[in-house]
């Protein structure tokens, strides 16, 4: 059986109580596995933990118990094989669009020549659509051209894997779905495997190959994971068209809206097992 690139077992996560009262599980018992070259992305209320598996998974956070492992090693802190793209761009707003990614680049491979690092450079601006913006500083950018200049500093270090958090959130809708576009094509172009969260359902369709669903915090779980029927490469302007877009869209909706609650207050699922998390394959009930 083929070894997942990414596992994660039984991850917990307490925040301590104030002033001496009892702690607060976030979430417990987590499993789930990323292959190689695979976009997952997670959903889930606000509190449900998502950015601090995230954040574990970065190796910025430690977990109160369980393992992650990537690549058959244990994370146990940061490491360039992860790069990360918050919703903040966090640019160094005295360097310019070059030299913010070359930062990156020079601590990747600090061996490499001037003529290696521009090269570098180039490569993933372009690859961005910002090839014309090379020597602008950051407030001569647009709020979505910055975020295009994390995009590119992250590949441009090329990661083992890609951590993003909710990193369209603070964009308008037109400039967000150019950047989910372009965002589709280098991945494609890549291979990059890619861990995102997003409370955008239609963003996930769009992105995913497997949505991850979060029951409501605290004690919140992995509810089910759903497989996106819609083959790749999906387009924002066909995919509404697919005949199982909207039954995998209600499926989630309705999950965000009632079962979250429901799950979290100890519905679960008949045999539910949190070592082996419920696969959803929404071309069976695509005819419901």
């Amino acid at each position: 059986m083929k070894q997942a690139f990414l596992k994660v077992e039984g991850l917990k996560k307490i925040f301590p109580g104030v002033a001496g009262s009892d702690g607060v599980i976030v979430f417990d018992d987590i499993h789930f596995e990323v292959q190689h070259g695979e976009f997952i992305c997670i959903i889930g209320h606000s509190g449900c933990g998502k950015s601090t598996i995230l954040n574990v998974l970065a190796g910025l956070d430690s977990a109160s118990g369980g393992n992650v492992f990537m690549d058959g090693r244990e994370i146990s802190g940061a490491s360039l094989d992860r790069g990360v793209i918050f919703q903040s761009h966090a640019l160094m707003p005295w360097l310019t669009v070059r030299q913010n990614v070359a930062f990156a680049v020079k601590s990747r491979w600090p061996e490499w020549n001037k003529m290696q690092v521009e090269a570098q450079c180039v490569k993933y601006l372009e690859l961005v659509g910002l090839g014309h913006a090379l020597d602008k500083k950051p407030h001569q950018l647009s709020g979505g051209m910055k975020q295009r200049v994390g995009i590119a500093r992250a590949f441009s270090i090329e990661p083992k894997m890609l951590l993003m958090d909710e990193p369209f959130g603070a964009l308008d809708a037109l400039t967000r779905g150019i950047i989910q576009d372009e965002l589709v094509k280098i991945c494609a172009a890549t291979q990059q495997t890619v861990f995102m969260i997003t409370h955008d359902v239609d963003e996930a369709i769009l992105l995913a190959d497997k949505i991850i669903l979060m029951s409501n915090g605290p004690h919140a779980k992995i509810a089910e994971i759903v497989e996106n029927p819609l083959a790749r490469p999906r387009l924002r302007t066909e995919m509404h068209h697919n005949d199982h877009f909207y039954s995998v869209r209600n499926h989630m909706v309705d999950f965000l809206v009632s079962r979250s609650r429901k799950i979290s207050q100890g519905e679960l699922p008949p045999n539910y097992d949190p070592r082996h998390p419920p696969i959803i394959r929404p071309l069976s009930f695509a005819t419901e």
